[in-house]
């Protein structure tokens, strides 16, 4: 099936980073907005309280539910913004990292953001997307 992203990556840039710094979705794409995936479960509740990494595969479930109810899957994300209740480095990047290899090949533009709060009791982490999907004619 033909996929809208086409990720972009410039050699003048330097490659440290572990995702493509831009993305492309052709005229006609249907775009897909998603709200800010949460560590939550089915009853609304936060799971693993003060675990970034636990929170950070919940929230990647959840956004794949999401993707789905869209028509769309993890391989049609065009970029994201992970967000990470916490100011230390360490805790950041093991969220990071859970996204990071959820997504595998497909590394999608993304930024990492240390952020005070978020909506949730117990809540440490969010992931906001956008994707891109071709509809059958």
């Amino acid at each position: 099936m033909p996929r809208a992203v086409t990720l972009i990556r410039s050699d003048a840039l330097s490659d440290v980073a572990e995702y493509a710094y831009a993305a492309t979705a052709p005229a006609g794409a249907r775009l897909i907005f998603l709200a800010g995936a949460c560590p939550l479960d089915e009853e609304g509740e936060t799971v693993c309280p003060g675990d970034h990494r636990g929170q950070a595969a919940q929230a990647v479930a959840n956004l794949r539910t999401a993707l789905a109810a869209a028509g769309a899957g993890i391989e049609d994300v065009i970029s994201t913004r992970v967000l990470v209740a916490t100011a230390d480095s360490e805790e950041l990047v093991a969220a990071w990292e859970v996204v990071r290899d959820a997504f595998g090949a497909h590394d999608v533009p993304s930024t990492l953001m240390g952020v005070t709060v978020l909506g949730y009791r117990d809540q440490l982490v969010e992931i906001e997307a956008v994707a891109a999907v071709l509809d059958p004619e």
